[in-house]
């Protein structure tokens, strides 16, 4: 039996990835075999797409941070066929065959049931962003945060996960405060429920070693000078959840915001969270998430189209979430 899938091949050095039929006896092997509904285009996805960073550490290889179906058939306790299931991160599209496919078979510890409230659509509409946003959410509160700490800043505000971050900020009560390079998206985020819109560039420079205090928290997708000046203008007692490096990998900051200001700064890692945080995180996102503004940030593309879509998103020309019917 055989389903459509992209494959990333490298050849004497020349990196490509194709449209192709893959026999379902050529996946890898695993306790669940997956039949596929969605998946979805991360930023990762894209750097992997495009051959940056080594993301894909063996080929040939099926690209696809995330997937969304229903169970064929499980040899895992817990996971049984028909249950509807999400997978996010783990080795997929890395050294694991991932979800640009219309099957998959990954271990089952990888495997979190849906919560009931959402459909596999929903599941890839959130993806690792939406994940990787309430896994930011409850460092904060574990910082000790709460809506009366002040306002909570959301740097990259426009894409996947800055826009759900917002929507689950504003959701449970926050004042939210979006940075973002495109104006034009500033009745976007509102309509997510961001309080205040600020220029990505009043943060993007480098900056003093400390600066006024402006935010009880935040939770950044950016990382370089924007972390660094965000980490300076934290109130005392902060927290900052940081996960991004889409303008680098480097932190040029000081220690004073951590020893003047008592800052806490919690790194996010989606990847390769344990088991029981996955499932909380998907259960606060069941609980915590307005379906109907999350409608608003999504676009849906078939297979074909995903290639594009990932160099799209490189280039910052990607709002909100791209879902991917991988059997359009």
């Amino acid at each position: 039996m055989t389903f459509k899938a992209l494959l990333a091949t490298k050849e004497n050095g020349k990196f490509s990835v194709d449209s192709v039929d893959i026999n379902e006896q050529d996946l890898m092997p695993g306790d669940v075999t997956i039949a596929v509904d969605y998946s979805t285009v991360n930023y990762k996805d894209g750097l992997a797409i495009n051959n940056r960073f080594d993301i894909i550490e063996r080929f040939p290889l099926i690209p696809g941070a995330d997937l969304a179906g229903t169970v064929e058939t499980s040899s895992w306790p817990g996971i049984k066929p028909g249950d509807k299931v999400v997978v996010n991160c783990w080795g997929l599209g890395q050294t694991h065959h991932g979800g640009f496919a219309q099957k998959a078979r990954v271990p089952g510890a990888w495997v979190v049931k849906l919560p009931d409230t959402f459909t596999t659509k929903d599941a890839m509409a959130l993806g690792t962003a939406g994940y990787t946003a309430m896994l930011s959410v409850l460092a904060l509160e574990h910082g000790g945060l709460n809506p009366d700490s002040g306002d909570i800043l959301v740097t990259g505000a426009s894409g996947g996960a800055g826009s759900i971050a917002i929507m689950l900020l504003s959701s449970l009560g926050y004042r939210v405060v979006a940075s973002t390079g495109r104006p034009e998206e500033a009745n976007y985020l509102r309509s997510l429920g961001a309080a205040e819109i600020i220029d990505r560039r009043t943060l993007s420079e480098p900056g003093q070693p400390i600066a006024v205090e402006r935010w009880a928290g935040a939770i950044d997708t950016v990382g370089s000078h924007t972390l660094a000046n965000v980490l300076t203008q934290i109130r005392y007692r902060g927290v900052v959840a940081a996960f991004g490096m889409v303008q680098g990998i480097d932190l040029p900051a000081s220690v004073l915001p951590f020893i003047l200001r008592n800052v806490t700064l919690a790194g996010i890692d989606a990847v390769n969270a344990p088991y029981d945080i996955r499932v909380q995180a998907w259960a606060r996102l069941a609980r915590d998430l307005d379906l109907n503004k999350l409608a608003k940030t999504i676009q849906v593309i078939g297979l074909n189209d995903v290639v594009a879509a990932a160099s799209d998103i490189l280039e910052g020309k990607v709002r909100g979430r791209t879902i991917v019917d991988v059997n359009a």
